[in-house]
This record gives C-alpha cells, structure tokens and sequence, in this order.
C-alpha cells in the first residue's frame, strides 16, 4: 500500500462528511465523475470499503468511520503545520492568544502584565471569537494559547484550570423572578436562553442584552461577566443549582513555543495570586 495523499483524504473526508457525492464535489469545486473515481481508488489502494453506496443513499463502513476520524486529524495537523510554520518565519514572530470576548474571569490584564516581565515574552495578539472556536483555533494552527470554559473538546490538547467562578441567572427587571434574591434551576426550566432563538446564529453581548431586556430569553453569565455589565433593565440573581463556570488555559499538546510556555507560567500564577487574596 503507497502513502496516503493530503488530496485522497480531502476527498475521503467531505464525501464523508456530507454523505453524498454530488455536494461533496460542490464543496470540492470539482465534478462528481471524477469524485467519485478517486474515492474507488482509495478503497482498493487501502484494500477496504469505505463506503456503502445505494441509489438512495451514502452510509460510512466501520472501516470509513475510522478513516474519517483519523483523516479529520490528519488534516487538521497538515494545516496547523502550515500556519505555524508561517508564523515563525514572520519578520516579527509573536502570541497569538484566542479567547471569547469577557471570557477571562477578570484576569486577563493580570496576566499579560505578568507575561511580559518574562524574557520569552514576545508580542500578543488576542484574537476574538465565539463559543466554543478557540479549542479548532489551536488545533489548526490558527493560535498559540486560548482562555477556554470547560468543558470543551480537548482532543491533541493540554490545559490548566486558573479560575472557578459562580455563574448568575440574567434577567429582565419586569420579570417576576426578578423580585427574588435566589433562583433555583427549576424555577427557570421553561424559559429559553439565547441558543433557543438564535436559529444557529452567535449572538453577540449586545444581542444576548437586548433580548433579555425584552425579556425573550435569560442567560447564564458567569460572576465576572455581570460584575462588567450592569445595565439597568437587567437584574442578575444567584442561582443555587448552576454548575460553576471553570476557565482554564489551553495549548496544543506538541506546542514546543518558549513563548506559550511564559504564558501558561504567567497564567497559571496569577491566578494562585487571587486564589489566595480570595482566601
């Protein structure tokens, strides 16, 4: 059997993913004759099907779902070779560190501030996204470091926790529960949070306020977050039940960057600094 080709697995893995040829050669850009030729090649290269085919449908074999997992991940690692090897051959290398926006149990300034007292520190950019992309970020190669919620996905990924926090139920001031000074989760079961109305959209902070200032939604902030965002027609409460947020920061497993490693160090000491002006 000769090596797999990045472009074998490409194919492999959106006709997989989409279970149907013709939108897998969309995706691809490419005509569905030739798709499906280089799939058949595939199986009798590797000597296994892949596939099984109907007039009706396309389903993954056990041998398919194997190679779709496994190519998923070896994609992912071509890429993220890719971009690192971009980054270190930049005129001005630096840290490119992903976070949600707020995300950072108010510790973020701390911990830049820390960092650049260490002599691997180089310059940080801090990219800004939605739930749950940093963890993709740092697998492709996109960034070097994340302030991440757990739980996520951390597959090929290495983390520390640096932060637990409680998390506060946000509501509309004309909400009756508004008048209570504790909430339980089911006072609150058959109210929609913001992933209720968004029809597989992000929302934004500004969005996720207005709605529960409307008193469409409530949401579930952790401490810090409130603490930042105090509007006067939302009124946080406490909810006994909710499972604390714990933020932690995270790098890929084979990360061999002095750099991230300054950074986790300067994480990871700030945070035992409040842990102890907090106790």
């Amino acid at each position: 059997m000769s090596d797999l080709e990045v472009r074998q697995l490409r194919y492999f893995v959106a006709v997989a993913e989409e279970l149907h040829f013709g939108r897998a050669a969309e995706r691809l850009g490419m005509a569905q004759p030739p798709l499906s030729r280089a799939i058949r090649e595939l199986e009798r290269q590797l000597g296994v099907q892949l596939l099984v085919r109907t007039t009706r449908q396309v389903s993954l074999t056990r041998a398919g779902e194997v190679l779709l997992r496994d190519g998923r991940a070896a994609l992912d690692a071509v890429a993220a070779a890719g971009r690192r090897t971009q980054e270190a051959g930049r005129a001005e290398p630096g840290l490119r560190l992903a976070l949600k926006a707020d995300y950072d149990a108010g510790l973020l300034p701390q911990i830049l501030a820390r960092y650049e007292q260490d002599p691997a520190a180089m310059p940080v950019s801090v990219h800004l996204g939605g739930r749950d992309e940093q963890a993709p970020a740092l697998r492709d190669g996109r960034v070097d470091v994340a302030l991440i919620p757990a739980p996520f996905d951390d597959r090929d990924l290495d983390f520390e926790p640096i932060a637990t926090e409680p998390c506060l139920v946000a509501l509309s001031v004309m909400d009756p529960l508004a008048a209570r000074e504790t909430l339980c989760l089911a006072d609150l079961a058959d109210r929609p949070g913001p992933s209720d109305v968004a029809a597989g959209r992000q929302l934004d902070l500004a969005q996720i306020f207005s709605l529960v200032e409307l008193g469409r939604v409530v949401w579930y902030p952790p401490q810090s977050v409130a603490r930042r965002h105090s509007r006067p027609g939302i009124v946080y409460r406490p909810v006994v039940d909710l499972t604390p947020l714990t933020l932690t920061v995270a790098w890929p497993r084979d990360a061999r960057s002095p750099a991230v490693a300054a950074f986790v160090r300067a994480a990871v000491a700030v945070a035992e600094t409040q842990a102890v002006r907090a106790g």
